[in-house]
């Protein structure tokens, strides 16, 4: 086991290039910005105070360079983000309607999905208290898959924490598929955060109650299940509580589910309360819908407590 555990946070996922559309002059435009799940909760975890670093691949292209500035500014460490000549950074487009958010996405093959078991740091991994990965940092490619794989092996071997949001995409994988890997990831995380709607198609089970009891029973410390509008629920060995969701004027769900894994992440470091950490994260997820995009309307440490302090 690793006695240097220096970094709070180890997020391994794609970033995707963000193109959401907005209007000017009548005229329909697409805005650039930033996103890709684990990226997200990332920059949200190091505005809650963590210290994080990035574990991926972007293009040596425009895109790619735009993430390197983002993590920048963000004091998100990408000390080990691979910048693959020739290659590209996957790019998403988000439409509105009636219906909410649309998104359209442009990410096969990119620099992210060519990720392999060996191009993961086991020094890395050891050094950091937990690290996060999604369904999707394993649904972009076969060798995505095997290297969270091994990157939860080596956290084991290092008693680093496994976190893992069963995010899961339809548009990357059949279903069969997604169901058996994303449960054997479950089965190697100590903590994991699931939202609802997924985790139904996922587990075959309906009431959150019994989707928490299932994932504690795969060996998760903390299973903290997103309730979308009906806020949280946090279960451990111990019980299970319930978290009302905060009303706010919602504008754009993007990220929301991202936003509260990093809040959460950065909050449970502090104090190993996760009833308190769901408080906090549901919080934060609440803040980050008032906004459009992914990564601009991400709250800082200092914002969520104000909301908090504010009832």
């Amino acid at each position: 086991m690793s006695g240097d555990k220096s970094i709070d946070i180890v997020s391994i996922g794609e970033p995707l290039m963000e193109l959401a559309e907005t209007e000017r002059a009548g005229e329909r435009l697409y805005a650039p910005g930033h996103g890709g799940d684990c990226s997200n909760a990332a920059i949200a975890a190091a505005r809650h105070g963590a210290r994080v670093a990035m574990l991926t691949a972007v293009g040596d292209d425009a895109s790619g360079r735009s993430f390197l500035d983002l993590w920048d500014r963000e004091g998100v460490d990408r000390t080990h983000v691979i910048c693959r000549e020739g290659e590209r950074t996957g790019v998403y487009m988000i439409s509105y309607g009636p219906d909410g958010h649309d998104f359209s996405y442009y990410r096969q093959g990119s620099a992210a999905s060519l990720i392999t078991p060996a191009e993961i740091p086991a020094t890395t991994i050891a050094r950091a208290r937990v690290v996060h990965a999604s369904g999707i940092s394993q649904a972009i490619s076969t060798s995505c898959a095997d290297a969270v794989f091994a990157a939860m092996r080596m956290a084991r071997e290092a008693g680093t924490l496994v976190s893992y949001d069963t995010n899961l995409r339809l548009r990357l994988w059949p279903l069969d598929r997604a169901r058996a890997v994303i449960q054997a990831a479950a089965a190697m995380s100590d903590i994991v955060l699931p939202g609802l709607d997924d985790a139904r198609k996922l587990t075959g089970l309906d009431a959150p109650e019994e989707i928490c009891a299932l994932y504690l029973r795969l060996g998760a410390r903390v299973v903290a299940l997103t309730l979308g509008a009906d806020g949280a629920m946090i279960a451990t060995p111990e019980g299970v509580a319930t978290i009302p969701a905060r009303r706010v004027a919602a504008v754009d769900a993007t990220g929301a589910g991202d936003a509260f894994d990093g809040a959460f992440l950065a909050d449970y470091l502090l104090h190993g309360d996760a009833v308190r950490a769901g408080e906090y994260a549901n919080a934060a997820a609440a803040l980050s819908v008032t906004g459009y995009g992914a990564v601009g309307p991400l709250p800082t440490q200092a914002e969520v407590e104000g909301f908090i302090s504010n009832g």
